[in-house]
């Protein structure tokens, strides 16, 4: 017996990044230059195999430095495959929306734990620091997704900053790792690397808080807006 998925409600899609416009046109310009046999199911695992590629090169970082490379090669293969799988299905109007909402934010969690678990075992930025990180970015989109629930719309930026920003946030962060090296910082244990994922940690946390209350409000009063028509 097949069971038939009930049909998503439709999304309002909000990118308001700094890179969001040209990213469009450079992700449209490579969809029409795939390849049939590249699929957004094979993009999409493309997309895990960078962000396995950033936890090792992380984690191999206290072998050497130069392992840090791997990770910056990572990220520009996460990029690809987590941007261009979505893309892809849209241009060649293969859309799946279900199955691609649920896998594509699935494979998201689970890159964000590679990537931010791998900078947490290299020797520049301490666990507990790195898994505060990952909380804050978890909560916010956990925000994001209970707005697609209650709202309809599905929120891809905050502070004009989305997932290509802060992937070349960590980027340069990676290129000050190799520059600067590993070594104890002026506040003992805590590195300079610390302090930064940290405040990035702190920032993220406040966003989620922040975005509560204002969605929360804007749910409240529109309950209330709706109640009074209805008398």
């Amino acid at each position: 017996m097949t069971i038939q998925p009930p049909s998503p409600p439709s999304l309002s899609r909000i990118q308001q990044n700094w890179l969001a416009a040209n990213e469009r046109r450079l992700l449209g310009w490579l969809c029409g230059r795939m390849p049939a046999w590249v699929t957004p199911d094979r993009l999409t695992a493309t997309g895990m195999v960078g962000a396995l590629m950033i936890f090792a090169g992380y984690a191999a970082s206290n072998v050497a430095p130069a392992w840090l490379l791997l990770a910056i090669a990572g990220y520009a293969v996460q990029w690809f495959g987590d941007s261009m799988d979505g893309s892809l299905a849209r241009y060649r109007r293969i859309e799946r929306p279900s199955y691609g909402y649920f896998i594509d934010h699935s494979c998201d969690g689970l890159a964000t734990l590679l990537i931010l678990a791998g900078i947490g075992l290299s020797p520049f930025v301490t666990m507990d620091v790195a898994l505060i990180a990952l909380a804050g970015y978890l909560l916010l989109s956990i925000h994001a997704f209970l707005s697609a629930r209650v709202l309809g719309e599905l929120k891809l930026s905050y502070l004009s900053a989305g997932p290509t920003e802060l992937r070349l946030l960590l980027i340069g962060l990676t290129v000050m790792m190799m520059v600067l090296g590993s070594g104890p910082g002026l506040f003992g244990r805590w590195s300079g690397f610390d302090l930064f994922v940290g405040t990035a940690a702190s920032i993220l946390i406040l966003l989620f808080i922040g975005q509560t209350l204002v969605t929360g409000r804007r749910l409240a009063l529109a309950e209330t807006a709706h109640r009074h028509a209805s008398k």
